[in-house]
């Protein structure tokens, strides 16, 4: 299941009008008038081309994520239906008394996982299920690339940056540990 051509042709209008004002948004800004906007506003004002092109981004993989997040459900919902349907079938055979509740769940879960089963294993599921996926983690990129526009605006230490420090923190304690034990050593 792939977007359909009206929601491909709406997509593209949509990031051709937003693209067009973002640009004359982004021409505006740089004009004489705007250097009445000082810190983070004028470094924002710079960046509103950058996050009005990741959401517009963003938007395109939403309307596949959401696609393929629809197929993965009807997959499942189908999958459901037709194991119910089996199971409906043979339940009539077995009496309806307590003793042979036990039989009968025995039956429903050994019909549900034999259906699920081949649907996890089919090569359809696992190709929806990996471009659900991906989708998936694109939308995440555009966020944190999102993310990462805002925090330089406001300077503020992006994701990267914080990493980076992590890291470095971790050195040094490695280091420390390393030096503190020669110096025992030493001592002694």
């Amino acid at each position: 299941m792939t977007v359909s051509r009206e929601v491909k042709k709406s997509l593209s209008e949509y990031k051709h009008t937003s693209l067009f004002w973002t640009d004359l948004l982004y021409l505006m800004s740089s004009k004489p008038q705007s250097l009445m906007s000082v810190g983070p506003f004028r470094k924002m004002a710079s960046n509103a081309k950058k996050i009005s092109v990741q959401t517009i981004e963003m938007n395109e993989e939403l309307a596949e994520f959401n696609s393929r997040l629809s197929a993965y459900y009807k997959q499942l919902s189908d999958t459901w239906s037709q194991a119910q349907e089996e199971y409906n079938k043979k339940v009539p055979e077995i009496p309806n008394d307590t003793e042979n509740i036990e039989s009968s769940k025995r039956i429903w879960i050994d019909i549900f996982e034999n259906y699920f089963t081949r649907l996890f294993d089919s090569p359809e599921f696992a190709d929806n299920f990996g471009k659900l996926v991906t989708s998936e983690l694109e939308l995440m990129g555009h966020w944190n690339n999102i993310t990462s526009i805002l925090l330089e605006s406001a300077n503020m230490p992006t994701k990267k940056e914080m990493d980076e420090v992590y890291k470095e923190l971790y050195s040094l304690r490695k280091r420390i540990a390393k030096l503190e034990k020669i110096a025992n050593k030493e001592g002694s």
